[in-house]
């Protein structure tokens, strides 16, 4: 088993008006002995921005501002900028987040040279409603092999009330996350289309186009990476932080989600992924990483998450920052070599 020291919780909601509910899911990006996180922000009535704190080391805390750092501008973000990942290449800071309308959650973009200034890309996930989704998938599924039933869960959940067809109504996409360099020159990059984890390579982002993804939908079973495989992650998986790059492969850590008879449960999980090839999956832990198990943990605006979403690497301490219970920011952490002994064994 993998050592696991949780270090308790580091960022908790203020009494500024727009972190006054929650303070959850970080994104992180380590510049030496500089973190920079990026973390949902949740004031009352469930309305989400981007706050900003940033750290000398893995956990002293030395600046946090008061005010969001990016905010709701546009319709597709009105209620929500949820949950960013953050990457830099070359010399542009690449944060991707969950935007969220109200009924809507899909993957979009944002870049900055600076974290300071940002500019908006837009929505960049698959801009269809169910009935679309449905019935490109379903063309997968004639002519590949069969998708995991779960695939079809929303069409036939949203059929059976009437909204299948409802324009407003698109596909959810969420953790959008990419990796931290181009892959054999192409920008790749992680989502979740529910249950699983698929890939996406390209050459630009203008390459992400309506044609581009209903040719990627059709062939969809080849893009999965990881779907559910055992009762830890039965309901669903999601991609935490930005892959790892190692000599082993891409250390992925991810949620999966557990459902139990009081209620679903969010584990961490850890992956590997071929290095020039990282939809080829070489190996997964066959156990969770941690789960719930501190009262912080357990206890909040929803009960029983460990949602780990950025890391810093100090030597061989890989330090895992996650959002626990939707209210706090926590780290724990891991021999880095430890964790990839363990799932080298699984090779």
């Amino acid at each position: 088993m993998v050592k696991i020291e949780k270090l308790g919780i580091i960022l908790s909601p203020t009494d500024n008006e727009f972190e006054n509910s929650g303070v959850f899911n970080p994104g992180i990006y380590q510049d030496g002995n500089t973190i920079h996180v990026l973390y949902r922000a949740v004031e009352h009535g469930n309305f989400s921005t981007i706050g900003y704190a940033k750290m000398d080391g893995p956990l002293k805390v030395t600046e946090r501002h008061e005010k969001p750092l990016i905010t709701r501008d546009f319709d597709y973000e009105k209620h929500g900028v949820e949950d960013a990942r953050i990457v830099k290449i070359e010399d542009t800071y690449y944060i991707t987040y969950t935007a969220y309308d109200g009924i809507n959650a899909m993957g979009a973009l944002a870049t900055s040279k600076d974290l300071i200034h940002f500019e908006k890309h837009g929505i960049i996930t698959p801009n269809i409603n169910y009935q679309e989704y449905e019935n490109f998938v379903t063309f997968c599924d004639i002519n590949k092999n069969k998708l995991n039933p779960k695939y079809h869960q929303y069409y036939n959940l949203f059929a059976q009330i009437g909204l299948v067809e409802d324009e407003l109504r698109l596909l959810r996409d969420k953790d959008v996350v990419l990796f931290p360099r181009k892959i054999n020159g192409k920008f790749v990059l992680l989502h979740r289309i529910w249950p699983g984890i698929q890939i996406v390579e390209f050459d630009d982002w203008k390459d992400l186009t309506e044609s581009f993804w209903e040719d990627y939908l059709k062939n969809l079973v080849n893009h999965i990476v990881l779907d559910p495989k055992d009762i830890y992650e039965v309901n669903y998986i999601g991609a935490g932080g930005p892959p790892i790059e190692t000599e082993f492969g891409w250390l992925i850590i991810y949620h999966g989600v557990e459902e139990t008879t009081t209620g679903k449960v969010y584990h961490a999980r850890a992956a590997l992924l071929q290095l020039d090839q990282p939809e080829i999956e070489l190996s997964r832990l066959l156990y969770p990483l941690f789960s719930p198990t501190k009262e912080w943990e357990i206890e909040g605006k929803v009960r029983n998450i460990v949602f780990p979403t950025g890391h810093a690497l100090f030597g061989n301490d890989l330090y895992l920052y996650y959002g626990v219970a939707d209210k706090h920011v926590a780290v724990a952490k891991l021999d880095i070599n430890e964790l990839l002994l363990e799932l080298r064994k699984q090779c």
